[in-house]
């Protein structure tokens, strides 16, 4: 009897109706998450419909009761209806995915390519309209994890915030549709075909002043439109920061948005400003986790779990020092030490870093949220911000329709054409190490450095093993020339011993802690080229090494490391 009683108690009564079967715990999560979200991720193209907050009431989750007998004889009216339990139902209702005045689309509307990036529930995909040929990014969300994880709301968000930002022209991704099927949701986006910032920034170690400036003044222009619409980021860093087809920026990635009342983010200092959205408690407490990323996350947040519009401009000081010098402010080898340099605003600034960068950023990076450069600006333009010195020379009002600068790496007190004055350290004569060194030629190696016999080979690598304190990192290769160099990214120097290898291989070392910190991979792209005898580029696919010679030998690296190239993989023709 208690048995049955339980069975009943969860919908299972022994009836044969499919609507007295109980789903499992698992499906009946599903069931309410499509129900909760189905209505949230249907839009039209342009991305205009509103976010509902209720269950559509055309489509009530309900368990209607069978007519008699004598009631479908007479054809009575539709059976009354009263709720059921949510785990009574086997399935979801179908879902309706009409886009008014347009096509349906689905999955299948589409050709999905590669892959352009991905997260902890999501796959973003660059796919091709079967239909019209336009290429998309179609962000892909997997409802399981959706479910397990608990981002639903985080999904609604950042459809919100997307939805919120479709008139405005520039600036931001795109949505132009978005639909889902039982197992996955779909964001049609705008596809931004130059990729992530942070890849450019690694390419060429750090930007030029006026590179820099440029893609800082678009950034300002994006936050004061996002800003003046209620929405903070709260994720802002180069990863998010995409280039379009003109190499204008686009900010990306909405789902960890925060959305406030455009009145008040505009009126009252942020120091009072009260979240005053519509969220349950429990939403509340969801909302205090960790959001951001560990380099750019401001401090106010890991201390009081506040964050305002103050926090989008901390990180818009990290962007810039790190378009400038090259890398973030705040580093650390884990995430609670580089919290522990944020908090304590642990960061200095590299040599060579300019003079109104640095004061924008010193203004920025401040630990009181409420006294950072443009927090107290009224109105929807940061006018503090915009009359900093650094920003001088750029026109606001039509900064969006100029071509964007080329990206070209920043080297100060490294200039290529820089003043030559011969060094007094170097060896006086005109003899064979001279002559190498001034016309890249060795007279002693005319057969070149690979031409090694076997025996040589054998004899080199062993007396290699005995003396050499390097051999432990070169993976048995014989070392064909070694030397200490300062390895730069962007504005930080560091020094390194660089080896080449028979691989042909080339290894950089920390000389002080004898720790192998990297390889610059080989190809046959790879090329070589001296700016001056001291600094010297090897150019790879995806990344320029910039390496500086201390005893101006950079003319000697590029012939050797050219000839090694040309040794293994043929004269280039090109």
């Amino acid at each position: 009897m208690q048995r049955s009683k339980r069975r009943r108690a969860r919908g299972g009564g022994g009836g044969s109706h499919p609507y007295h079967a109980a789903a499992p715990p698992a499906a009946a999560a599903a069931v309410r998450f499509v129900w909760q979200v189905d209505a949230a991720v249907q839009t039209d193209r342009a991305g205009n419909s509103p976010l509902p907050n209720r269950r559509p009431a055309e489509r009530p989750l309900a368990r209607c009761e069978l007519p008699s007998r004598q009631q479908r004889r007479a054809s009575s009216p539709r059976p009354r209806c009263r709720r059921a339990p949510a785990a009574a139902a086997l399935s979801p209702p179908p879902v309706s995915t009409t886009i008014p005045n347009k096509s349906k689309r689905t999955a299948q509307d589409y050709i999905f390519g590669k892959v352009i990036g991905d997260g902890c529930y999501s796959t973003v995909f660059l796919a091709k309209d079967i239909h019209t040929g336009k290429e998309y990014a179609i962000k892909v969300c997997e409802k399981r994890h959706i479910i397990k994880e608990k981002k639903g709301e985080y999904i609604k968000r950042e459809k919100e915030a997307l939805n919120m930002l479709s008139n405005v022209p520039k600036g931001f991704v795109r949505l132009y549709c978005t639909f889902q099927d039982a197992e996955r949701l779909y964001f049609v986006l705008s596809y931004a075909k130059n990729g992530e910032l942070l890849p450019y920034i690694n390419k060429v170690g750090s930007f030029e002043l006026d590179v820099a400036k440029y893609y800082a003044a678009e950034l300002v222009l994006a936050l004061e439109k996002m800003h003046s619409k209620g929405i903070i980021h709260r994720d802002l860093k180069p990863e998010n920061i995409l280039l379009d087809e003109n190499m204008h920026l686009q900010i990306a990635d909405f789902g960890t948005v925060k959305i406030l009342d455009p009145e008040v983010i505009r009126t009252i200092p942020e120091a009072n400003i009260e979240d005053n959205s519509q969220s349950t408690e429990r939403e509340r407490r969801r909302n205090m986790s960790f959001v951001g990323t560990a380099q750019y996350v401001s401090p106010e947040l890991l201390r009081h779990r506040e964050d305002t519009r103050a926090s989008d401009l901390w990180a818009l000081g990290c962007i810039i020092y790190q378009m400038i010098s090259g890398l973030p402010p705040f580093r650390g080898p884990n995430e609670f030490l580089t919290f522990q340099k944020i908090l304590k605003l642990d960061y200095e600034f590299p040599e060579g870093f300019p003079a109104d960068a640095k004061d924008l950023v010193e203004k920025l990076l401040i630990l009181d949220h409420t006294k950072r450069l443009g927090v107290e600006d009224k109105g929807e333009t940061y006018e503090s911000i915009r009359k900093h010195p650094f920003f001088n020379g750029i026109d606001w009002d039509t900064v969006l329709e100029q071509s964007p600068p080329t990206i070209n790496p920043y080297l100060p007190g490294g200039s290529f054409e820089e003043e030559y004055t011969v060094p007094d350290h170097l060896e006086p004569g005109l003899g064979n190490n001279q002559l190498v060194r001034l016309w890249e030629f060795d007279l002693s190696t005319s057969k070149g450095i690979l031409s090694i016999s076997p025996e040589e080979r054998r004899r080199r690598l062993e007396a290699q093993a005995r003396e050499n304190k390097y051999h432990q990192f070169v993976d048995g290769e014989l070392i064909l020339k070694q030397g200490l160099v300062d390895k730069r990214k962007g504005l930080f120097a560091r020094r390194r011993m660089l080896l080449l290898t028979t691989g042909p291989r080339l290894f950089y070392v920390d000389p002080v802690n004898m720790v192998l910190k990297g390889e610059i991979p080989w190809s046959p792209e790879l090329r070589v080229e001296a700016k001056n005898f001291r600094i010297f580029l090897v150019h790879t696919p995806n990344r320029t090494y910039y390496l500086e010679d201390p005893e101006s030998y950079a003319l000697e690296w590029a012939r050797v490391i050219d000839e090694v190239r040309i040794g293994t993989y043929g004269q280039d023709t090109t």
